[in-house]
């Protein structure tokens, strides 16, 4: 384990402008900003992953919410999908806190760290094929930093999926092929050369699309978490 690595990597990810289309949307988020917001200092940067050095378990989203992550400067902060997702981890005992609503607000995770594959907000939630491969390296290495501890990820939708179990497999794991298909429920594992194996877990996304209509229900999310965090070798609430 290496905490001072991952908090250099935290502050080299915060640095980041290696894409000139994410750069100008995440700043001119930050400058006209949201009415409801308009007394906030938006953070404008790329957003770190969040939590704990030696997490065992590592929850994987999408891109940071423009009036989210790219305001608060946290990972699903800010917005309704972090709602739902720290709600979730407070009631399965993994997060100090119901809420995330600032960098500083004094929430700890217990265990668990999330991050996501392209660290800036991207417009209309869709980052470029090219932006997601550019901001693959970043994933990479806090896989690495990580690989002492972690012992399960879970993926938040297809697109977490799919655009970082190639960062898994540069890492150091063997992703099975045919590459496995996402599916909210779906496990896999992944086999290390030189260490314990990780426990794959597909969960639906956290949007309000998935939320609002029950495809993913708060019942549905705390299942999964649990099952994960077990497989992690965290101990979390079951009921």
């Amino acid at each position: 384990m290496d905490p001072e690595g991952l908090t250099r990597l935290d502050r080299r990810i915060a640095g980041c402008r290696a894409c000139p289309r994410l750069v100008a949307w995440r700043e001119e988020v930050a400058r006209t900003k949201r009415a409801a917001f308009a007394d906030w200092t938006y953070w404008g940067r790329p957003v770190p992953g969040f939590g704990p050095p030696d997490a065992r378990l590592l929850i994987i989203g999408l891109a940071p919410a423009a009036h989210g992550g790219n305001r608060t400067g946290r990972m699903f902060t800010g917005d309704r999908s972090g709602d739902v997702l720290y709600q979730a981890l407070y009631d399965v005992g993994l997060a100090s806190r119901p809420a995330s609503e600032h960098a500083d607000d004094g929430l700890e995770l217990y265990g668990v760290r999330v991050t996501a594959p392209v660290h800036c907000a991207p417009p209309a939630n869709k980052p470029t094929p090219g932006e997601r491969d550019a901001c693959r390296p970043w994933l990479v290495q806090e896989l690495r930093l990580l690989r002492p501890t972690v012992r399960a990820a879970v993926f938040l939708g297809a697109f977490g999926w799919q655009a970082a179990l190639p960062a898994f497999a540069e890492a150091g794991w063997t992703v099975p092929r045919p590459r496995p298909v996402f599916g909210h429920g779906a496990q896999v594992e992944l086999a290390a050369a030189d260490g314990p194996p990780l426990g794959v877990f597909g969960c639906f996304h956290v949007s309000q699309r998935n939320t609002f209509t029950g495809k993913l229900t708060p019942e549905m999310l705390r299942d999964v978490l649990r099952t994960a965090a077990v497989a992690a070798g965290l101990s979390p609430v079951t009921s």
